[in-house]
């Protein structure tokens, strides 16, 4: 399909000495005022789903003369360097040589990203996930989709994909474990028509349009099965029967009735790609012959 890829966010490895409580943020900003083109927001999954507010030091393109006038900073990386040096992991001590990074690096370099958190309550009428500037650094608990538009924000929010994510997830508690192995890079995305692509997109954004009416509630609040607004739960149906109606004509009446469409398409998927690898290998002993 042309679903784009999705990657976990970034790896620190840092002992925490490159993430920034506010707290902190603040007072490194008052000492070393140069230091704030280098701090970004820094988003974990509960983060991301409750609006906490954490910042990271991101140094990918700081200049070294201008990293050694800021001590505070070199202080941090220096503890970054003696925290990696003594890991049982010699792939985090290698690390140690580029301690102003973090180990792995998976952020979008411009653009928006799609964020989807890896642990979401069972209990929410779809996973809370949404567009975020490549400016925030995402960590690896909160899974990324780069170059993801209206249509996939649709899909991906719909009652179709929150279904096949109950069932191939893993499970944390009793809460869903989005795995991007198993959920995400097996869902059977629908062929859509060009027409039944701009419904989506116009449903999916009359969803982030009514998230807007709260302006002060987190995705914990706009998606907690209590207090989701009227409004809300009502732009989340519309989806759905626009997802709905790119996969087949006939009506879907529960997630059991979803999850046998899916499967049958997952198994027709699965076949069709088994069929090709053989047709290939049938060909290569042909040409080896």
């Amino acid at each position: 399909c042309e679903a784009p890829a999705i990657v976990n966010g970034s790896i620190p490895a840092d002992g925490g000495n490159l993430i920034l409580s506010p707290e902190e943020r603040k007072e490194l900003l008052a000492n070393q005022p140069e230091a704030r083109p280098f701090i970004r927001r820094y988003l974990g999954a509960d983060d991301f789903i409750s609006d906490k507010v954490r910042y990271c030091l991101w140094l990918v393109d700081c200049p070294p003369e201008l990293l050694r006038k800021m001590p505070l900073v070199m202080a941090r990386i220096k503890a970054v360097k003696v925290m990696r040096e003594k890991s049982p992991k010699d792939a985090t001590v290698a690390k140690a040589a580029t301690a102003s990074l973090f180990t792995e690096n998976r952020q979008p370099v411009s653009g928006t990203y799609l964020a989807i958190p890896r642990t979401s309550s069972e209990f929410r009428m779809a996973i809370p996930i949404g567009f975020m500037s490549h400016t925030n650094i995402a960590a690896n608990d909160l899974q990324i989709v780069p170059n993801a538009g209206l249509f996939h924000f649709g899909v991906l929010s719909s009652a179709m994909h929150t279904a096949w994510a109950r069932t191939t997830s893993g499970r944390l508690k009793s809460d869903i474990r989005y795995s991007t192995k198993y959920t995400y890079n097996t869902f059977p995305w629908p062929d859509a028509t060009d027409a039944q692509k701009q419904t989506i997109e116009l449903a999916a954004q009359a969803v982030l349009d009514q998230r807007k009416q709260s302006p002060k509630a987190t995705l914990a609040d706009l998606y907690d099965e209590l207090s989701m607004p009227p409004g809300l739960v009502q732009a989340h149906k519309a989806l759905d029967k626009a997802v709905d109606a790119a996969y087949a004509k006939r009506k879907f009446t529960s997630d059991a009735n979803r999850m046998v469409h899916l499967l049958a398409m997952y198994e027709g998927l699965v076949g069709a790609i088994m069929s090709s690898s053989a047709t290939k290998k049938t060909r290569a002993r042909k040409a080896a012959t």
